[in-house]
């Protein structure tokens, strides 16, 4: 039998979060934090 749409859709959602080639994707807070460190040096 075939697969659910709600799990086949599961499933892809799991595999692209799974692959983040790119690594975590900071937050605003994060950015300008590392961005005022520069600044200061």
């Amino acid at each position: 039998m075939t697969r659910s749409k709600a799990q086949k859709e599961r499933q892809w959602r799991a595999q692209k979060n799974a692959k983040n080639p790119h690594g975590k994707v900071k937050s605003l807070d994060q950015l300008a934090d590392e961005v005022t460190k520069n600044e200061k040096n």
